[in-house]
């Protein structure tokens, strides 16, 4: 037997607001989100005797001929929903063209959704958080997995979703992904890059390579050079031969990350046995930028190692800086490039990310990711055309830029409260961030009125100052974080709308890129 019941039919029985999308049935019971005084409940309608209503915790009621019940948003009610409903669940994107949305609040989902809906096409990620954010947020992978579940079920979306254990240094981080229910694995080995391979004399290189660990690493100093030396790589319109000292500095610099790298995904394979999943190899956390020859190096050497991944992270020319659009070289004096100095910039960096395409092509193929990729509008394009739609976009911090933009417009004294709590933190919390903010040029709060307090959004200084502070603001004892929660769930139509409207400009130049999945690297 089943059962369909309207939401409007839904609120007249339970007098409660109900999210009209969340509406969805099995067998014979009725599952929905609703709105209560205290907060959002899971509600199921069904007759009495129903199998589903003993999987939930929650309070029980006769409404009629039916039992209604109201459940908290409780990690286990979310693990029983997804039960039930496989579209709740996780899944591998595969090569499609994909977006990462990180939220560190945890209330972004729906309106990254409605943003995915305007710009169809799109394989999104709706559950992303690294394992430093986490640390700093005071949430557990589990959090960050449910909360999208709750998000995707307000919503209804049925296209598929999936979850990004971003920047995963140890197994130990990869167990606790993997446990809450993660299908795609950013695998982050920058602690074993040895940047000061990049500009190290030969005879030093030759030192470094010898003491590498060539029995772990299957192979030896010959084996290397006869894989490499004396070829020509023709990839595409890119020509690549390795001098020996091209090669030994590649493999000075990435081959411990490699291996790094390789025992993470086996170990995941040996964990991850009852469902598909997919990784990425990031290297885009180091201080040099990842040569042609570096990436060739890389996916050469993960391949032999038997390493299967879906998308590769180099560390791109330029400066992808947090929260703001793409930089040139860093010996430029200021980040705020003249429109010569952009326009060459963006032409260097056209330039030296179609030889990045042409390599995970030919090695894969396997998408490129972006990270860092929040507000980088000047390159989407680019890296969408040269990638022919190879390319995976990750953003985190803007969501929550967003979410203080609309803070500001209902609660201008908790904005100014967080704003100088941030100005306070930002020496301190730069340190682990790429950004060059400097507080002299952040706008003394009491010279703005209300109205133009969001507009400290729009301007590169604030942002970086309010990114890199987000973990001292959400964990103060001075309540912030409460306080923000509460005022955009009072006002989440608007933090929505904010945020779709953001995320569409992030999404449209990587529409029409847009490729069927195959299989990758």
């Amino acid at each position: 037997m089943s059962l369909a019941l309207s939401p409007t039919q839904i609120k007249s029985l339970i007098d409660l607001p109900v999210y009209p999308e969340s509406v969805a049935t099995a067998a014979a019971a009725v599952f929905f989100l609703a709105r209560a005084e205290e907060g959002k409940r899971l509600g199921i309608l069904a007759a009495p005797g129903s199998p589903h209503m003993d999987r939930f915790a929650g309070e029980r009621a006769e409404k009629g001929n039916l039992v209604l019940a109201l459940c908290p948003l409780t990690a286990a009610n979310a693990r029983a929903l997804r039960a039930i409903f496989a579209w709740l669940a996780p899944v591998p994107l595969g090569l499609r063209t994909s977006a990462g949305c990180g939220d560190r609040l945890g209330l972004a989902t729906p309106g990254h959704i409605h943003a995915a809906r305007a710009v169809p096409g799109i394989a999104m990620i709706f559950a992303q958080q690294s394992i430093r954010e986490n640390a700093r947020t005071g949430r557990t992978p589990q959090d960050v997995v449910d909360d999208a579940t709750w998000g995707v079920f307000q919503e209804g979306w049925r296209e598929g979703y999936g979850a990004d254990a971003d920047h995963l240094k140890t197994t130990a981080d990869a167990d606790s992904t993997a446990a809450a229910g993660y299908t795609f694995f950013t695998v982050d080995p920058g602690d074993h890059v040895d940047d000061a391979a990049h500009t190290a004399p030969f005879a030093e290189l030759q030192a470094k390579v010898a003491a590498l660990p060539w029995a772990d690493l299957d192979s030896s100093v010959a084996d290397m050079q006869a894989r490499y030396l004396g070829k020509t790589f023709d990839l595409e319109d890119l020509h690549l031969t390795f001098s020996e000292e091209t090669l030994f500095r590649a493999a000075a610099k990435y081959a411990r990350a490699v291996l790094h790298a390789a025992r993470v995904y086996r170990h995941l394979a040996s964990k991850i046995t009852d469902r598909p999943w997919e990784l990425e190899v990031s290297v885009d956390e180091t201080n040099t930028p990842t040569s042609h020859e570096e990436h060739l190096y890389i996916a050469s050497e993960l391949k032999r190692l038997g390493v299967q991944w879906i998308s590769l992270a180099p560390r791109y020319v330029g400066r992808f800086e947090k929260g703001v659009d793409y930089m040139g070289d860093p010996a430029m004096d200021s980040p705020r490039l003249s429109s010569g100095q952009a326009g060459q910039a963006l032409k260097e960096f056209e330039r030296s990310f179609a030889g990045h395409a042409a390599i995970a092509r030919a090695f894969g193929p396997y998408k490129l990711s972006l990270h860092s990729g929040s507000d980088k509008f000047s390159v989407y394009g680019i890296t969408a055309r040269r990638t022919h739609g190879l390319v995976h976009l990750k953003t985190a911090g803007t969501s929550y830029l967003e979410a203080l933009r609309v803070t500001a417009s209902f609660d201008p004294a908790l904005f100014r409260e967080i704003m100088a709590f941030a100005i306070e933190r930002y020496e301190i919390d730069r340190a682990s961030y790429h950004v060059s903010a400097e507080l002299a040029k952040v706008p003394a709060l009491e010279t703005l009125g209300d109205a133009d307090l969001s507009g400290l959004l729009d301007q590169l200084v604030a942002r970086q100052v309010l990114h890199v502070t987000y973990g001292s603001v959400l964990t103060s004892e001075r309540g912030f974080k409460q306080r923000l929660l509460a005022g955009l769930a009072a006002h989440e139509e608007e933090h929505y709308a904010a945020l779709e409207a953001h995320f569409r400009r992030h999404l449209m130049p990587f529409r029409s890129a847009n490729r069927k999945s195959t299989r990758g690297g």
